[in-house]
């Protein structure tokens, strides 16, 4: 292969040798190494996706390596750069990449290449909307169903129906969407006009995180091929029958602007990303095994952040703990006077964020003020903690006009009414980028047991979550690890009774027991 020409040609590449070229010197031609066997041109193809357009492809899969071409040198130093902090991963594989020695590429009609040229084309076509599937030549990419199975994992900030439409609309235009719950995990079903602009939009979205290191997509094909849409609301909607009925349904509510106004950070943007600008989302991270870019709270989903918050988001300044705006005190009411406490709420409303303070009203005791650290943490406890059953009562939990929890001035008489916990060891997000915040879910029957010492046993921890009179219905260690546990009570009631009353017991050795709700089930 000639270097002076300075192009890659695509019938050199039996006998091309390796493709060495300075990090420092920047291309539009990108050199990828150590693809799997197995992997596609899609799916080489949406590495470049979110830095900008990719012109051109050539596939060496004898070599395990790719060339990808971008329409812009900025965008090509983009990938670059960030590749360089975040290892791409596909199919368990760690890829790597580099400028190329060449500055373009030119491809012949071998059938290697002319597969290359048809995925480029229907993925250029998804993208921009301007050619209609049917004029593409999609032979070898495979029958896919057009319709996905989402799941959300680590539902840290509300995810609707609204806010799935704006994101999977990047990829294509969008038929019908259903949202549901099931196993504790909000999980939806949406349909394309087709299978590959499903592919495209699962390659490109699987992994990601809709919101800085939560609400992370596991999108898999499903066995349905049409959806049945009945009704038009904020749980299902047929965006080609506007005609539809909402059913029994409440209005839907402006999700966009709710979750803007408790301050969710980056939401994946709907419009295609065309520019440096902003720090690109980091596709194929295996997110679930943990892998996350250094410094940063998780995947980033910043595409909707400017540049400088990005940049700032990169070198680890941003953090959960700065997003204060907005609400942060929650009114509680329809509590049962006699038996709750402020150490009570603070371990319950705990499990969704830091409590600072906690006030049960003097004169209306059934009644009582909870202070989040912040607007986000008061939303998501509202969120999931609204209509649960604590002591025999449904609780109300609304957002209060109060901007803070008064501490009783000196000699006021108050009951010990009001706790302040600013300073609680019990904390369960005071480290920013905390695990916890992966480990949140609804109120379930199921509790998740930590930090059990090596000495206790399933008849230790059956006989103590009983001693409260709540039936234990089923136990299970961790296999691998022996200090986690599965407990399964009675009912989500006696689940929230039992965290609030044996969250922190002393079991001995030094080691207090850490109870928390999981998505599992025994």
């Amino acid at each position: 292969m000639s270097n002076s020409s300075g192009a890659a040609n695509g019938n050199d590449s039996k006998k091309f040798k390796g493709d060495i070229r300075s990090p420092g010197i920047p291309s539009r031609v990108i050199h990828v190494r150590k693809l799997p066997n197995d992997i596609n041109e899609a799916e080489v193809i949406s590495l470049g996706l979110p830095f900008g357009k990719v012109t051109n492809l050539l596939m060496l899969k004898g070599k395990n390596q790719a060339f990808i071409e971008m329409n812009t040198e900025e965008a090509a130093q983009t990938m670059v750069t960030y590749y360089s902090s975040v290892t791409p991963v596909i199919r368990n594989h760690p890829i790597f990449m580099q400028y190329s020695n060449h500055k373009e590429l030119k491809t012949d009609n071998s059938p290697n290449q002319v597969r290359a040229q048809a995925a480029l084309q229907a993925v250029n076509a998804v993208q921009t909307g301007s050619m209609t599937m049917a004029s593409v030549d999609t032979s070898g990419m495979g029958a896919h169903s057009p319709v996905l199975r989402i799941i959300v994992e680590n539902l840290f900030y509300p995810v609707t129906l609204d806010v799935l439409h704006q994101i999977f609309s990047k990829f294509g235009t969008v038929l019908k969407i259903i949202t549901f719950t099931k196993n504790n995990q909000f999980q939806a079903l949406l349909q394309y006009s087709d299978g590959l602009t499903a592919q495209h939009a699962k390659l490109a979205l699987d992994g990601q995180n809709i919101y800085n290191a939560c609400c992370t997509l596991r999108i898999n094909f499903s066995k349905l091929t049409s959806l049945n849409v009945k009704y038009n609301n904020d749980k299902s909607r047929d965006y080609t029958r506007p005609d539809l009925p909402t059913g029994d349904s409440q209005p839907t509510i402006d999700h966009q602007a709710m979750a803007a106004a408790f301050g969710a950070p980056g939401i994946i943007s709907a419009t295609p990303y065309t520019g440096a600008h902003g720090f690109p989302p980091a596709f194929a991270i295996q997110q679930a095994a943990g892998l996350t870019m250094p410094g940063v709270p998780g995947a980033l989903a910043s595409l909707a952040i400017p540049g400088a918050a990005a940049a700032a988001a990169a070198a680890g300044r941003l953090s959960f703990s700065g997003l204060t705006s907005g609400q942060c005190v929650l009114l509680v009411s329809n509590l049962n006077p006699e038996r709750v406490t402020p150490q009570c709420l603070f371990i319950l409303f705990g499990v969704y964020g830091d409590v600072m303070r906690v006030k049960i009203l003097f004169n209306k005791k059934e009644n009582a003020l909870v202070q989040m650290a912040d607007a986000t943490q008061a939303q998501l406890a509202m969120s999931h903690l609204n209509g649960q059953k604590l002591h025999g009562k449904a609780l109300r939990v609304t957002l209060s006009k109060h901007t803070n929890v008064q501490l009783p001035r000196e000699g006021q008489e108050d009951q010990g009414l009001t706790k302040d916990f600013s300073n609680s060891p019990l904390h369960r997000f005071k480290k920013p980028g905390s695990k916890n915040y992966q480990n949140i879910f609804p109120p379930s029957a199921t509790l998740h047991l930590s930090n059990i010492p090596p000495s206790v046993v399933e008849d230790d921890l059956k006989q103590l979550f009983a001693s409260s009179g709540a039936l234990v219905k089923a136990f299970k260690f961790f296999q691998k690890d022996r200090k986690m546990a599965l407990i399964q009570m009675g009912s989500v009631e006696e689940a929230i009774q039992s965290l609030i009353e044996f969250h922190n017991h002393d079991l001995g050795e030094n080691h207090h027991l850490r109870v928390s709700f999981s998505k599992s089930t025994i």
